[in-house]
């Protein structure tokens, strides 16, 4: 099944976002064999860029690494899938600013919500960054009256342990910046995280 089949924005209401570099994972994929669910923050400017895209786009350059350090060698997203890793966005268009307003996070959580629903065999959801966090949040807020992640830096928080409904949440750091080679505290962390989230689903 196709995720960009079953998910889409129908009429772009945001104002701080790029609406033609819009993004939706577009392959087939095997929707019940995706055990963990990563959510990094917004597609790329350049759709060349993107996790999907052929080539060797940028995004992948990072997380190629941040599954190195966790010990598990990947050249593409295809052996991210198989190893039953599907990676999303939170908001699902490139933002024109250094941030993207909650308005716009809350708007596109809809389309998130939907489609974390296509993995009903997800036993982890791992939160790239703020965003991530605060578009999960609204997510678990409509569902259960509460937040799945505290309010609080991610610091703070990463050991404790969450769950919405039966499911593990990690509440972790993103991988796509250019920062990411360089921040190796943070990027120690990302790995333990998606460390900790594969012994949940071996």
């Amino acid at each position: 099944m196709n995720p960009f089949d079953k998910i889409s924005c129908l009429n772009f209401p945001c104002n701080d976002i790029e609406k033609s570099s819009y993004q939706v994972p577009y392959l087939d994929i095997n929707l019940e064999k995706i055990k963990i669910v990563m959510i990094s923050e917004v597609p790329p400017l350049d759709p060349k860029d993107y996790f999907y895209s052929s080539g060797n786009p940028f995004y992948m350059e990072t997380t190629k690494q941040a599954f190195s350090d966790s010990g598990y060698t990947i050249n593409s997203i295809n052996d991210i899938l198989n190893l039953g890793v599907y990676i999303t966005t939170a908001v699902k268009c490139a933002k024109t600013g250094s941030s993207i307003s909650t308005d716009t996070i809350k708007e596109c959580s809809f389309i998130l919500e939907e489609e974390l629903k296509l993995f009903p065999n997800a036993k982890a959801y791992i939160l790239l960054g703020d965003v991530a966090i605060k578009s999960f949040n609204y997510i678990s807020k409509r569902n259960t009256n509460k937040l799945a992640i505290p309010n609080g830096s991610t610091y703070k928080l990463r050991n404790q342990i969450f769950y919405y409904e039966d499911k593990r949440v990690f509440p972790s750091y993103i991988i796509t910046g250019k920062n990411f080679l360089i921040e190796k505290s943070k990027r120690k962390m990302i790995s333990e995280d998606i460390k900790n989230a594969f012994e949940l689903i071996q």
